[in-house]
């Protein structure tokens, strides 16, 4: 139920569109209904049992009056017109019901094929959107291709089984009720006979579709670890060769294909069984009553013509598709619930990192950042111990450490990609957790150790994040980045595509393109993760020129795993163990020949 609540709570912007459709739907089964009770009038005709009525008495809100007046026209028409032409005019009749049925089923699936497509596109947004805003903590312990799957898969099962299922949801359950309340009006002895058989096929129907919900939900499981094969594949697929693994990929990949495969069919197994079980129970139904209808018109009952019940069995016989709709529509939506669970677990997922109702806002850097006894674990185990560091405007930080030691954890903070458990980090004196986040982020540039370039031109990618930058800015940034040379070499220069993560570049180009994009970006801050342990020694030269250039007049924390790029440092603070264990200058460090730092420096000379 709740989840049928989460779909309702997607299409409520539309509930005009839906109201519509329900409008369009009653008058479509209106006019189906008349269509259909034309059979009694035509085999009247046909079986010349028509009986004359002078005056059809007065009118009255009553189904003997409505009788009365039928019987009166249709007695009128074949004295003026013969039999001949009281049927071409029945024919007719039922050619423009018809006509009017069908032109308002068109319009009520119009409304809905309006909420399908914008509900389904608003599901899509809601979960790229909370994607984004979930923190980097959330994607460590998250598939990449399960995100994908759920993104791209589930939304799309929960359009076919659940969304397409609206539409027979919003329009056979108006063509049951009215028909129903007619076949009551016809007879209700022959009615309560139907209520009696109906739910006894329903409930055979609903013990299968129990099943078949939990069988769904593991199916889009196992598709999830199977697009995670495939992605995990692709991306090392260089390791996958040079280390001789492709079995031990196929295998992994026949293993997990197999069982999705195996789930697949039987899902798949029990959503056909619903139309011929449905299908076959109504059978019966329509048998029993056929039988039951058969011996009362055959006792003289007066309500139970022949040909009323013929009309009777038609009127019956086009509830049986509506209420096999209904099953099968039940049956697709079980099979959907397990997208929606998939798809809500991702929407409902916390948080973590939330921005206060009136922050703070900030244009510039003044002073100081400050982290005051901060603290932080991931999984209980404590990344962060009671860090106090103060980095005074101006001043280039390093931070170095074994691997492990919790550097990257302590830059993390800084823009906020995870909160701090317990402690604060403040710039300028104020909580970064009380500012506004796209201030606190304008702030900073970020170069990390393995650049993300996005599969664009080299002008998207250093103009990525600003609204909009003029190309001699770009190509300023890209000569301080020492880029703008090999730019050029290429064929379309500054239009040239870099390929799917920067593929078509070196390790340097793509780094000294993620400086040049910081460059451009101008901030005040500047986090520098491990950028030039990935490179070898020409690359290193000239992305470490950028990087002092870039550096000029800036605030730095720079994380080093190669202590000779970080000797002149205003203050080194080495890390261990999630604790500042050591401060101080690289001379001042050097000096104590039994500390920390002097230790990593001999080892890396070595």
């Amino acid at each position: 139920m709740n989840k049928i609540k989460l779909l309702l709570k997607y299409i409520a912007p539309y509930k005009w569109q839906a109201f519509n459709s329900v409008v369009f739907n009653i008058l479509s089964a209106v006019f189906a209904l008349v269509s259909y009770t034309l059979a009694i009038p035509f085999l009247k005709i046909m079986f010349n049992r028509v009986d004359v009525l002078q005056h059809p008495g007065d009118f009255q809100l009553s189904i003997d009056y409505f009788n009365s007046a039928s019987r009166y026209f249709l007695s009128l028409f074949i004295d003026r017109h013969g039999q001949a032409g009281a049927l071409l005019i029945v024919s007719v009749v039922f050619v423009i019901a018809s006509l009017l049925k069908n032109g308002f089923i068109f319009l009520a699936n119009n409304s809905m094929a309006y909420i399908r497509s914008y509900t389904v596109r608003d599901l899509r947004k809601k979960m790229f959107d909370k994607v984004l805003k979930l923190p980097l903590s959330y994607f460590s312990d998250a598939r990449k291709g399960d995100l994908m799957t759920r993104i791209s898969n589930d939304v799309q099962e929960i359009e076919v089984s659940v969304m397409s299922s609206l539409t027979m949801l919003f329009r056979d359950p108006m063509y049951i009720l009215i028909f129903v309340i007619y076949l009551f009006v016809s007879s209700w002895k022959l009615s309560l006979y139907a209520l009696v058989l109906l739910p006894v096929s329903g409930w055979f129907i609903g013990r299968v579709s129990r099943t078949l919900r939990s069988s769904s939900l593991v199916q889009q499981q196992q598709l999830g670890r199977l697009l995670s094969v495939v992605e995990e594949t692709l991306t090392g697929l260089r390791i996958v060769k040079g280390f001789n693994a492709e079995k031990k990929m196929q295998e992994q990949f026949r293993r997990i294909n197999e069982r999705y495969s195996k789930i697949f069919r039987r899902v798949i197994r029990k959503y056909y069984l619903a139309s011929p079980l449905s299908e076959f129970l109504s059978t019966i139904v329509v048998m029993a009553l056929l039988y039951l209808g058969g011996m009362m018109a055959l006792s003289g009952e007066t309500n139970m013509t022949p040909d009323k019940l013929i009309a009777y069995l038609i009127v019956f016989s086009q509830i049986i598709p509506p209420a096999k709709n209904i099953t099968t529509a039940w049956f697709s939506i079980q099979k959907g619930m397990a997208s929606i669970e998939r798809v809500d677990q991702i929407l409902e997922a916390e948080e973590k990192i939330r921005e206060r109702i009136d922050p703070v806002p900030v244009k510039e850097f003044r002073e100081e950042i400050e982290f005051r006894g901060v603290w932080y674990s991931y999984n209980t185990e404590p990344v962060l111990k009671d860090i106090n560091l103060t980095i005074r405007k101006g001043q280039t930080v390093a931070i170095v450490g074994k691997s492990g030691a919790g550097k990257s954890t302590l830059a993390d903070l800084l823009p906020r990609f995870i909160d701090a458990d317990k402690g604060s980090v403040l710039i300028d004196g104020v909580d970064v957790r009380d500012m506004n986040i796209t201030d606190l982020r304008n702030l900073m540039g970020i170069v990390s150790q393995h650049p993300i370039l996005f599969n664009n031109s080299f002008y998207e990618n250093i103009a990525f994040g600003m609204n909009s930058s003029l190309q001699e800015d770009v190509e300023n940034a890209a000569r301080i980045a020492n880029a703008h040379d090999f730019i050029m070499e290429t064929e379309s220069g500054y239009e040239n595509n870099v390929g799917e993560s920067g593929n078509k570049l070196s390790g340097g180009q793509k780094q000294r393109i993620s400086i040049a994009r910081a460059i451009l970006n101008n901030p005040p801050i500047l986090i520098l993760d491990e950028a030039t342990s990935a490179l070898d020694t020409e690359s290193e030269r000239l992305v470490q020129d950028a990087i002092l250039r870039l550096m000029e007049n800036r605030t730095s924390i720079v994380i080093a795993h190669r202590l000779s790029t970080i000797q002149h440092a205003d203050l080194i603070v080495v890390i261990d163990d999630g604790m500042i264990v050591e401060r101080g200058t690289h001379a001042e460090l050097m000096n104590r020949k039994d500390g920390f730092y002097a230790k990593l420096r001999n080892y890396q000379a070595i």
